[in-house]
């Protein structure tokens, strides 16, 4: 039997996504963002809000960057979520963090986490339900200590974090369980 607990955001994982971009000086901002998804093959969407420092900063450049955030990193990874650019102006300087521009967009790259979508402003949907940009994805880059012998990303060592909306949690992800259009396939012979 099942319990009813009211209204939950009940989509378990949800990544812990990194997005980054330069404001009109030159200077990195950047925040924790849970509410994003890939939403076409070179397409990322993020649910957030227009007031932060870094959405304000990737409308101006119309470019930014999504990091996955992973286990090693995830005390930053919190900071950038609680930490607001617009009340602390040296917020990405305080984590001690690089950050390097890319080569295909105008946005930097953070160096210590493993994985990156480099994206352009593709389009901003705003409505009285959410805000939500569209980036399109023109690069991923990934740390080769993460690759495996065929040169994908081993979810196995990357370490990336998800995060929980029931408890407010992170968890590392990695174990394989099942391989995807595989694990049903015997139902599709009856």
């Amino acid at each position: 039997m099942k319990k009813n607990l009211g209204i939950v955001q009940a989509v378990f994982p949800m990544p812990v996504l990194i997005v980054a971009a330069y404001d009109e000086k030159g200077t990195v901002q950047s925040m924790n963002a849970a509410w994003g998804q890939i939403c076409n093959s070179d397409r990322i969407a993020l649910f957030i809000d227009e007031e932060h420092a870094t959405t304000q900063a990737l409308l101006k450049s119309k470019a930014f960057t999504v990091s996955l955030a992973d286990k090693a990193h995830m005390d930053v990874a919190d900071f950038l979520g609680i930490a607001s650019g617009n009340k602390m102006p040296d917020k990405f300087a305080r984590t001690g963090y690089h950050a390097v521009k890319s080569m295909h967009v105008n946005a930097p790259i953070i160096d210590e986490f493993p994985i990156v979508m480099e994206c352009e402003l593709a389009e901003v949907v705003a409505n009285d339900s959410f805000y939500c940009i569209v980036g399109k994805i023109v690069n991923t880059a990934a740390d080769e200590r993460i690759l495996d012998e065929k040169g994908k990303v081993d979810p196995g060592k990357a370490d990336i974090i998800a995060f929980d909306q029931f408890r407010h949690g992170y968890y590392a992800m990695g174990e394989q369980v099942g391989k995807a259009w595989n694990a049903g396939a015997a139902l599709m012979r009856k």
